[in-house]
């Protein structure tokens, strides 16, 4: 739909007219109200596919049309899927094509099922049961929003299926028995919600727990976006992230009663309040509970958030606030990296410091690291891992058979290899390391893969369980720089690689010599058919270089949730190798098979660093 153009009309088709929903500008205000589209429905019950406003920009907003009189049965089933992507307050019109008791014991806002396209809808003829009685719907199922928020994507090409249930209701042809969850199409739901990260604790760690809300008010709480995802928050971490993460907010913690909106004052502060479950924390926990709320709103919005401040019930009396100077001493987030690293042509780890504001020619020269590995004779290095304190580097022999730990603060001669288990004649992948220290590997050894993990870098490696792999070999990973989860880039069918993201669980919080595990593997990037390389970006996203089924090779930001972020890199089509970090005004680094090793600066194209190299990496 064209938003210049006032409300969307469906495609004709023949036999009689069915209601569709109006979409207009927002900013049309009552004006969009008094226009309304109609398009033609078969009188016969073929099967049909219902489209429902594939394209539209996410600032129109969407108001539902109430069925007509007589309307037909298909009509109705027509009609409510339309109302189900509206902005009406409570779903209201949605509700009008349900029975009285469907519509008022119809509570959809606490799931979503999104379709690939549009709905399939026909009728279902029963031996016993009047023609129009019964409708089942069906689809494509790309994903499922459940109710603490949490994007979930489905694999395989999962079937939706539904039966609506019609009966006569005043004459009238009305649904008893209809879906139980919000039930859209992508770009529906890609208009109507938004990608948000909240926040929770790992330790002394904030773990960004990416979740979906309405763009605009909520239809069932008429909620503001910011009120939603704070309501989000209190209500805790979502499920998958749970068993890593706490939450400093007491349990029962809910907004004031009442709260619909909340706004920034003149001071760049958001005012939170809170009902009495919080009233009487210690100090370092509230300053805590505020830090999450400050991350939490700061991912949100692009307005400046310098403090956020918790009231008690009667919002006016403050419990606590904390400062975004404050907030980030609390967060404890990964340093900021001081080089990028990567193997140059003659297979030695160099390093070299990115200036995003300064010319090509006014770069700083690749140098070789410090240590050992700058005056070790004959050793060539594969691939290399940098801890993020950059004092210590793991590499991976060039013959890919060696790992070796080697300090980069003092010289000295080459360390004794990592004790991996005897007879392995597999090769390694690239290491990485996690904030704990900890080192992560994993072995393509035919009668051993698997994955290892090296704890503080100096323990005996151990085999760490990964639940869900299926038969797949892990040929690529990498570890999350808030320590709670892990990207495994996993071959099956002999050529095949698709990435998950799978969960660290570590018994007690330590992470010393105590059994480590991974957990729920989930799809990374489903859209993608074959994946050749990702990093862990800012906020908890993957940059994934891969390619689409029949498409060509692209570079794609995606959340650690499986849903697209943002769009693609430009000119990714020669990429084999990415590199990126937490800090958002750091570069991308990349290995082109055509350039060598290249990088991206803020708003501008790639550029060379060198002709040859390979195996680019920040610390991590």
């Amino acid at each position: 739909m064209d938003a210049e153009r006032g409300p969307a009309h469906v495609q004709a088709r023949r036999g009689r007219t069915r209601p569709a929903a109006v979409r207009a500008p927002a900013a049309l205000g009552a004006l969009a109200l008094l226009l309304a589209g109609c398009a033609s429905m078969p009188d016969s019950g073929e099967i049909r596919q219902v489209q429902a406003s594939q394209g539209v920009d996410s600032q129109v907003r969407v108001f539902g049309v109430p069925p007509a009189d007589n309307a037909s049965a298909a009509d109705i089933v027509d009609g409510f899927l339309e109302a189900m992507t509206s902005d009406d307050p409570q779903l209201e019109t949605a509700r009008k094509y349900l029975t009285q008791e469907a519509a008022k014991n119809w509570k959809p806002g606490s799931a979503v099922t999104v379709l690939s396209s549009g709905l399939d809808r026909f009728p279902v003829q029963g031996t016993k049961e009047p023609e129009d009685t019964r409708w089942k719907v069906t689809g494509k199922k790309l994903a499922t929003v459940d109710e603490r928020s949490a994007y979930q994507p489905e694999t395989g090409g999962v079937r939706y299926e539904e039966e609506l249930q019609l009966v006569r209701e005043k004459d009238q042809w009305r649904i008893a028995t209809p879906p139980s969850s919000l039930v859209l199409s992508e770009s529906d739901f890609q208009r109507i919600y938004k990608p948000v990260n909240k926040y929770y604790f790992a330790g002394g760690t904030l773990v960004a727990d990416p979740v979906y809300v309405r763009q605009r008010s909520d239809p069932d709480s008429r909620m503001d976006p910011t009120t939603q995802t704070v309501q989000s928050l209190l209500a805790g971490p979502s499920k998958w992230l749970a068993p890593v993460v706490t939450s400093s907010f007491p349990t029962g913690t809910e907004l004031r009663a009442g709260t619909k909106s909340l706004s920034y004052d003149g001071q760049n502060t958001l005012r939170v309040p809170l009902n009495d479950k919080a009233k009487n924390v210690a100090q370092p926990q509230c300053q805590k509970m505020a830090t999450q709320l400050l991350y939490t709103i700061r991912d949100l919005t692009a307005s400046r958030l310098d403090r956020v401040e918790l009231l008690r019930p009667d919002g006016k009396t403050s419990l606590c606030w904390v400062t975004r100077t404050a907030a980030v001493a609390l967060a404890n987030p990964a340093q900021s990296p001081e080089h990028q690293y990567y193997v140059d042509k003659d297979s030695r780890l160099v390093r070299m410091s990115l200036n995003v504001k300064a010319e090509d020619q006014q770069q700083d020269k690749p140098e070789l690291v410090p240590g050992p590995l700058a005056t070790a004779t004959g050793f060539k290095v594969g691939s290399a891992a940098v801890t993020y304190d950059e004092k210590r580097a793991a590499v991976v022999s060039d013959d890919g058979h060696g790992l070796y730990v080697v300090t980069m603060t003092t010289a000295g001669p080459m360390p004794q290899p990592v004790p991996l288990p005897a007879g392995r004649t597999g090769k390694l992948t690239a290491p990485s390391w996690d904030t704990h220290g900890d080192l992560w590997i994993a072995d393509l050894d035919p009668q051993n893969q698997g994955l290892w993990r090296v704890p503080g870098g100096t323990g005996t490696p151990q085999k760490v369980d990964v639940a869900g792999l299926d038969g797949g070999r892990i040929t690529a990973l990498k570890a999350s720089p808030d320590g709670v989860r892990i990207a495994l880039l996993v071959e099956k069918d002999g050529s095949r690689k698709n990435l998950y993201t799978g969960r660290i669980e570590r018994p007690d919080g330590r992470a010393d010599a105590s059994p480590v595990s991974v957990r729920e593997l989930r799809p990374a990037a489903p859209q993608m058919a074959d994946v050749m390389a990702m990093s862990w970006g800012p906020r908890a996203r993957l940059l994934v270089v891969g390619r689409e089924s029949g498409g060509v090779m692209q570079a794609r930001y995606m959340l650690s949730d499986g849903s697209t972020a943002a769009a693609s890199l430009p000119g990714a089509s020669g990429l084999a190798g990415v590199a990126t970090t937490e800090d958002e005004e750091k570069p991308v680094v990349a290995f082109s098979d055509e350039d060598g090793i290249v990088w991206l600066p803020p708003g501008a194209q790639w550029r060379t660093v060198a002709a040859g190299g390979r195996a680019p990496v920040y610390p991590g």
